[in-house]
């Protein structure tokens, strides 16, 4: 296949704003920010370990918990009770265990939320059944499991969590925690301890491990699906004692281990059928701490160093879409979960939803759903914009009326602020939340009445040239896009441009649609996806590229309601009605993009 340089030579020509149309490696001088800028849109190859810095106390057979930049690591061998947290750059050390122990379970979303169970001390052979959460400053002791055990596999996070098999007879013995309390559940099929665990608590890999003392590392590999555990395919290189991470039971990466007869570097990547040899451990080692997603992980600790290694993971494909973590709020109430965008891919917040409404609030870490504090009203088809830790949820409807109402997160609590102009239901929003944009919406059908919030008051702007509901949008309160929207049952294709006084018309989206979402944040660079169409579930995404849409990868769900974060090239979908019900899943946006270099000649 020719290259852009065989087409199109090798003089660089000079551009004030990006190309309209983008080739696969075409380069450019970008005059306005005197940059060299090159256009890649292809697939990673190869995942890669790179190393991070060291524990501040070397240890082995410890915990991990958390994503690649807020990991917590405790307990381990020589018997301590240290808590390390890490920030993606290095460890600090952090209030320790109640009790000191190796050997031990541990699950969580972050390093301010996690959960530390079972485990050995002083000895393997004293095994442990102390539980105890962290709320990112100190450990306290909760509920024990209902069976004392050490070398035990786990998954999940601080409120909902599995623990299965470890030092304990029968070795296949599986409980489940709900944020209070353990229950023993199905056990697994095959007895082991030493096994690795990823994923949640209603979808968990089990693999590796050994059957007893002396024994060669096994390669078993057990799916559990919130019910029974189901075999699957063994893993290349049986082993035991090691780091495991992922997020579910299709997604989980294996490093390091003990074979019977010595340490191994071998890391295998599991697709949800079989495992696949990935590039090595920089060194070999047993007894590691993991934590993090198949795309973003960590170990750390390790027999015989305190070493840490970060994990890139390969295969991510570009304008594509590929399945994340499901939510924990019940199905049923999965839908209308907010209008706007609420935070990033990897830091987002789903609101309310309905119906019936709901107060339930959720924050996304990358890999996990954590349950936070909840709305002060129980509402749907609201508009929601900002961050995780900053996010305004406008209007919206309690299923018997429509608000002007406004709530504000501050990332710890949610404050009632000041009230709307008119009431707004199923409109959207553009900016954050002190400098935001609301749009659109019911009361009727075509309201186009549009206002501004400063941060404690809200004021009418200029209206919509072309009123509706159920639309969405991306950008700031001064440069925002909205798209799609009413009237049932199709949609409409309409695409305004906001530059802080007024409207202009630009170019339609390819699909008409309404109850769709976006997310971006410029008038420059967008993304829409999903939506219904005259009572026709879709998957569509297009891309703006600032003066028209071209469609890309469609989501793996089609789906509409349903909550949106994020940028043009990293997104996240979530929630939604779907053909047969609501939906708790979500899904996570590559999308191509522009590199630069600095020109230094």
């Amino acid at each position: 296949m020719a290259d852009y340089k065989t087409i199109h030579g090798v003089n660089l020509r000079d551009y004030t704003t990006d190309p309209d149309t983008l080739i696969e490696g075409q380069v450019w001088y970008d005059k306005t920010n005197k940059v060299v800028q090159f256009f890649h849109n292809n697939v990673t190859t190869a995942g890669s370990w790179r190393t991070g810095n060291n524990l501040t106390s070397g240890r082995s057979e410890l915990a991990g918990a958390g994503t690649q930049t807020s990991a917590l690591m405790f307990g381990g061998t020589p018997n301590t009770g240290k808590t390390e947290s890490y920030d993606g750059v290095s460890y600090s050390e952090v209030a320790d265990l109640n009790t000191g122990r190796n050997g031990l379970g541990g699950a969580g979303a972050s390093n301010t939320s996690a959960l530390a169970f079972g485990g050995g001390a002083p000895a393997d052979s004293d095994n442990k059944n102390e539980t105890e959460s962290w709320n990112g400053s100190n450990w306290t002791e909760v509920n024990n499991l209902n069976t004392a055990r050490a070398m035990i596999g786990d998954a999940g996070n601080a409120t909902a969590a599995l623990g299965f098999a470890g030092t304990v007879s029968p070795n296949q013995q599986c409980e489940s925690w709900n944020g209070t309390s353990w229950t023993e559940v199905g056990d697994l099929n095959t007895a082991r301890y030493l096994l690795a665990g990823s994923g949640t608590y209603t979808s968990t890999l089990a693999y590796g491990g050994t059957p007893g003392s002396g024994a060669t590392g096994s390669g078993n590999t057990e799916s559990w699906n919130g019910s029974a555990w189901t075999t699957g395919a063994d893993l290349n290189a049986g082993r035991y004692n090691w780091g495991g991470i992922g997020t579910s039971n299709t997604l989980a990466l294996a490093a390091g281990g003990y074979t019977g007869t010595a340490n191994t570097a071998n890391a295998e990547l599991w697709n949800g059928s079989s495992w696949a040899e990935q590039n090595n451990i920089s060194n070999a080692g047993n007894g590691m701490g993991g934590a993090g997603t198949t795309t973003s992980g960590l170990i750390s600790g390790r027999q015989p160093s305190s070493g840490t290694e970060e994990w890139a993971g390969a295969g991510v494909a570009v304008n594509a879409w590929a399945t994340g973590n499901s939510f924990n709020t019940a199905a049923a109430s999965a839908a209308n979960r907010g209008n706007g965008t609420q935070g990033t891919q990897t830091a987002a917040l789903a609101t309310g939803g309905g119906t019936p409404a709901i107060d339930d609030v959720e924050s996304y870490n990358g890999s996990t759903w954590t349950e936070i504090a909840d709305l002060n009203v129980a509402k749907y088809s609201h508009i929601s914009i900002g961050t995780n830790t900053a996010t305004l949820v406008v209007g919206g409807n309690t299923g018997t009326a429509a608000l002007k109402t406004n709530e504000s997160w501050n990332g710890s609590a949610w404050t009632e602020v000041g009230d709307m102009n008119e009431t707004k239901s199923t409109g959207t929003g553009t900016g954050t939340a002190t400098a935001g944009l609301a749009v659109g919406g019911t009361p009727t059908p075509t309201n186009a009445n549009c206002e501004i919030w400063d941060g404690s008051s809200w004021t009418e702007v200029a209206n919509l040239n072309s009123g509706r509901y159920a639309l969405n949008g991306a950008g700031t309160s001064t440069d925002g896009l909205v798209f799609a929207g009413s009237p049932e049952p199709a949609g409409v294709a309409l695409t305004e441009l906001w530059n802080g006084t007024a409207w202009t018309e630009v170019g339609d989206l390819n699909a008409a649609r309404l109850q769709m979402a976006g997310a971006g944040t410029s008038t420059s660079a967008a993304i829409a996806f999903g939506g219904l169409n005259a009572a026709n579930y879709r998957a569509f995404t297009e891309d703006w590229n600032g003066a028209s849409w071209t469609e890309v990868g469609d989501l793996n769900t089609a789906r509409f309601a349903h909550g949106s974060a994020g940028s043009y090239t990293s997104a996240l979908a979530y929630g939604g009605s779907i053909p047969g019900g609501n939906t708790q899943t979500s899904e996570e946006w590559s999308g191509s993009s522009i590199a630069s270099n600095v020109l230094t000649d």
